[in-house]
């Protein structure tokens, strides 16, 4: 064997009523309390949710990896 990891993939979509960044941050502070050696995220997708014509919201939807254990 080669000694290489294994890696599982995951969405995630984080919300925030003050920024794309914080709305990924939150994504991430909450994934990391259950998921043990979390290693990258790639933003894929952000949007705003708008509510009589103002921006109330914003979603950043993540692909998570972190190492797989047996």
């Amino acid at each position: 064997m080669n000694g290489g990891s294994t890696y599982k993939i995951i969405e995630l979509v984080g919300t925030s009523t003050t920024s794309w960044e914080d709305a990924a941050t939150t994504a991430i502070n909450t994934a990391s309390k259950s998921l043990k050696d979390l290693r990258i995220a790639e933003i894929t997708k952000l949007d705003l949710t708008i509510d009589d014509g103002k921006v109330t919201g914003f979603r950043a939807r993540i692909n998570v990896s972190f190492k797989y254990h047996d």
